[in-house]
């Protein structure tokens, strides 16, 4: 399991801190995870602005279950997104990667 984390040196992988509401953020994060392939939306829990996401590695990657979380107070443009890697299988599976390949393109797509 890997997640992001204000303790890594990256800056990619320590949580994305912006000054957009919540609610925004979120929808963003939900457009991310339609335009990465090999990503898929497993289930939204919007009042809670908090996705489960698979990513497919085939058979050396796995499957990783991925939480993309979004926190914020209610209409402030100020908001924290997580990310949550975890692997099921694979033998070269790497969560850190998973991650990666999230927080790159979306911090670029809302920065």
């Amino acid at each position: 399991m890997f997640e992001t984390s204000e303790t890594h040196d990256k800056p990619e992988l320590r949580p994305l801190h912006i000054a957009r509401r919540r609610e925004g953020l979120y929808e963003a994060a939900k457009e991310m995870v339609e335009d990465l392939s090999n990503w898929t939306l497993v289930s939204a829990d919007d009042a809670a602005t908090t996705l489960h996401c698979e990513r497919k590695g085939g058979l050396l990657g796995g499957t990783s279950k991925v939480t993309v979380r979004v926190e914020g107070p209610d209409g402030m443009p100020s908001s924290t997104l997580h990310v949550r890697a975890e692997a099921q299988g694979g033998l070269l599976a790497n969560e850190k990667s998973v991650v990666l390949e999230f927080m790159k393109p979306f911090t670029r797509r809302v920065c």
